[in-house]
C-alpha cells in the first residue's frame, strides 16, 4: 500500500510570494464566479478528507473541484516555527512517524493531548512522514493551503483555526505569526465564527458551560465579535442511542442575534450516521437544510453535499434573518475568509 507525501506548503512565512502551488486558473478576483448566497456554506473539513487525507493539498484541490464554498484547516507549529496545516497535536493517527526508527527517541508526555507532538519535529523531519486517512475504513492510498484557495476559479473562502497555541514557548508568537501571514496575503478584519465544544466541555480560560455560552444573554454579548456559532450538530439536535431527538432552539435564536450557524461534522459512513436517516447522508443534508435553517455545514465529503445542492432548488426562506445572513460573509472582504475561534478545548 503506498501513501502520499506530508504536504506542508501552507502559510510559509518568509517565502517570497504566491503562489506556493500553482493551479491551472490564476484569475484576478473580478475574473472570478463570486462566493454563492443562495445557499447553505458547503465547508470542506479540512478538505475533502473523506476520500483523501486530512489537510494536504489533494484534498483542498479536490474540496474546490467538488464545489466547496470554503476549504476549512486547523493551524499548528513545527518546532522551527513553520505554521502548517495539521489538525492534531499529536502525530500518530494521521501519520506513519511510528514507522520512523530515526524519531523514536522523540517521544514526549505533555499535558495536552499525549505525545509525538509536532513542537518536537522540524519541517524538514515532518516533511520525511506520510500522511494517510484517520479512519481506517477510508481509502488510504492518496495521501499550500491560502494559494490553493486563491488561486481557485472561482472565489473559495479559507475557514483556519488555530491548535493549541500554548504548546509553544512563546504563544504570542505563533498568533502573531499566524496573524502576519493572514495579511500578507490580504486577508483582513476577518469575520469570526465561534466554535462551541460538547455540552460537556467548559470552555478554556473562562470555565464558563456549553449553557452559559448558549444563553440569549451571551449570544447578544458575541454578536458585536463575531458573525455566527459553530456548534457540534449533536448539541443542536440531541442524540440518544443513535436517534435524533426533539431539536433545541439554538437555531432560531442565534438567527434572531443575527448569528449564522455553521454545524460540525457531517460524514457520509454508516457509523456517522443516525438511524433516522436510514444510512443516507442527503436525507441527513436535507433536514438540517430545511428542517433545522443551518447557514453552514462541515462536511468530510464536500461532493456529496455539493450534489444536494445541485438536486434542490433553495427559495427564498421565510426566516429574513436566516436569508439575510447568507450574503453577510460574501459582502464583507476579499478575499474572502472566516476564522474559527475555540470556545473549548475538544474537537470532532
Amino acid at each position: 500500500m503506498s501513501f502520499a507525501p506530508f504536504v506542508f506548503l501552507l502559510l510559509l512565512v518568509g517565502c517570497s510570494g504566491r503562489p506556493f502551488y500553482p493551479l491551472p486558473s490564476k484569475l484576478a478576483d473580478g475574473d472570478r464566479q463570486p462566493l454563492q448566497t443562495s445557499r447553505p456554506y458547503n465547508i470542506a473539513h479540512r478538505g475533502s478528507n473523506g476520500e483523501i487525507p486530512e489537510e494536504t493539498a489533494a484534498a483542498y484541490m479536490r474540496a474546490i473541484e467538488e464545489g466547496a464554498d470554503f476549504i476549512e484547516t486547523d493551524i499548528l507549529s513545527s518546532k522551527d516555527g513553520v505554521l502548517i496545516c495539521f489538525h492534531d497535536v499529536t502525530l500518530d493517527e494521521t501519520t506513519d512517524v511510528a514507522e520512523h526508527k530515526e524519531f523514536s527517541n522523540r517521544k514526549r508526555t505533555y499535558e495536552v493531548q499525549g505525545v509525538n507532538t509536532t513542537v518536537d519535529f522540524t519541517l524538514e523531519e515532518l516533511k520525511s512522514l506520510r500522511v494517510k486517512q484517520r479512519y481506517p475504513f477510508r481509502d488510504q492510498q492518496y495521501n499550500e493551503f491560502i494559494a490553493i484557495a486563491l488561486d481557485a476559479p472561482r472565489v473559495v473562502g479559507i475557514y483556519p483555526e488555530i491548535k493549541n497555541p500554548v504548546k509553544w514557548a512563546d504563544g504570542k508568537t505563533f498568533e502573531d505569526r499566524f496573524v502576519e501571514t493572514l495579511k500578507k496575503y490580504g486577508y483582513k478584519d476577518l469575520p469570526k465564527i465561534f466554535l462551541i465544544d460538547d455540552i460537556t466541555v467548559p470552555t478554556q480560560d473562562t470555565n464558563q458551560s456549553y449553557w452559559e455560552i448558549t444563553s440569549d444573554a451571551y449570544l447578544d454579548f458575541i454578536k458585536d465579535y463575531v458573525v455566527g456559532i459553530g456548534p457540534w450538530k449533536d448539541t443542536v439536535v440531541p442524540v440518544v442511542n443513535n436517534y435524533l431527538q426533539t431539536p433545541t432552539d439554538l437555531v432560531s435564536r442565534a438567527h434572531a442575534h443575527d448569528l449564522q450557524v455553521h454545524p460540525y461534522t457531517y460524514r457520509n459512513e454508516n457509523s456517522f450516521l443516525h438511524f433516522n436517516f436510514h444510512q443516507d447522508p442527503y436525507a441527513e443534508y436535507d433536514y438540517w437544510v430545511n428542517e433545522i435553517g443551518v447557514d453552514g455545514l462541515f462536511t468530510d465529503f464536500t461532493g456529496s453535499l455539493h450534489n444536494y445542492q445541485e438536486w434542490n432548488s433553495f427559495k427564498e426562506s421565510d426566516d429574513k434573518n436566516a436569508s439575510n445572513l447568507l450574503h453577510k460573509i460574501a459582502s464583507m472582504y476579499s478575499p474572502t475568509a472566516i476564522l474559527r475561534i475555540a470556545a473549548g478545548l475538544y474537537y470532532f
